[in-house]
């Protein structure tokens, strides 16, 4: 039984279906009974599990053959890393009592560094905590993920502007379809016999990197029409993400995430693990967010 965490997200939908058509009998665990029914429908085992609390997450992950883990982040939080922090720990301490062959752990790109990198310290935090565990482990660091762009398409659409925090408009950056991350993870638990070196660590992103000039095109594309990328100056960061629906605290940890980018600290951690690439090209990951930009 592989038992997925965050079944109802991109990346956890990934997985299952993957591993569904391989015919690999899957737990889907959900905080939201209401959100079960197409799991269901895949030929999943259900479990309803708040990553708040020890007792149900280990019922949830009893006889697991493998757990794949994501630590989901509440943009909307008033303290977003001491929230995702008490998940952290409480995860580690149900893994810890349940024991399973093989965890695999959704991570970031940018992991490797305790401080100064915004949301992602919690992936730090997540590997740190998950290193003193005695299952085997898998650690897949992701590239942004394509699909972040959400945040800038419905302005785009409206004014033909993409509003960037990526700067220069020049540099590449590595990113990744969600899709293709829970594929990839898939495709890592299938294999997990094979495990070798305990904590193994695989980072994934694309067939390539684009720039913010290259996203501005693809959007342009999907959207069918001019669309023109513009450097959001720092200054307007924090009152564009909050207009996003972004608490204080969650607007804070992104702009500190991008300061970070842009001095180019984050990328797959140089010499460590292995790189994977997904085959989502940037334009098929933006599709799908068109009909919502246009409403």
């Amino acid at each position: 039984m592989f038992v997925i965490l965050g079944a109802t997200g991109k990346i956890g939908s990934a997985t299952i279906s993957a591993l569904r058509e391989a015919g690999t009998p899957v737990r889907a665990v959900v905080r939201d009974p209401s959100k079960t029914e197409p799991l269901a429908a895949l030929g999943c085992e259900i479990a309803i599990a708040d990553l708040q609390d020890k007792v149900s997450l280990a019922r949830a992950f009893d006889g697991a053959a493998a757990v794949q883990i994501i630590c989901p982040t509440n943009p909307q939080a008033e303290d977003a890393l001491a929230e995702m922090r008490r998940s952290i720990e409480v995860v580690g301490e149900a893994l810890e009592n349940v024991r399973p062959s093989t965890v695999l752990a959704i991570s970031d790109y940018g992991a490797e560094l305790s401080a100064g990198t915004g949301v992602t310290v919690a992936f730090y935090a997540l590997e740190e905590r998950l290193r003193h565990i005695s299952s085997p482990l898998i650690i897949l660091r992701s590239a942004e993920h394509m699909e972040n762009w959400s945040r800038f398409i419905k302005v785009a659409a409206k004014t033909g502007v993409l509003q960037s925090l990526h700067h220069p408009l020049t540099k590449r950056f590595p990113t990744v379809s969600a899709f293709d991350v829970g594929t990839i993870a898939a495709q890592l638990l299938l294999s997990a016999p094979k495990i070798g070196i305990s904590p193994r660590i695989v980072h994934v992103e694309g067939p390539r990197r684009y720039t913010p000039e290259d996203v501005a095109k693809a959007m342009g594309a999907v959207l069918r029409r001019e669309v023109v990328p513009y450097e959001l100056p720092r200054t307007e960061w924090a009152a564009t993400l909050r207009r996003g629906g972004l608490s204080e605290n969650y607007a804070q940890l992104i702009i500190e995430l991008y300061d970070t980018h842009n001095s180019g600290r984050i990328d797959a951690q140089d010499g460590v693990g292995e790189i994977r690439r997904g085959h989502t090209d940037l334009t098929d990951a933006l599709r799908p967010l068109v009909p919502a930009a246009q409403d």
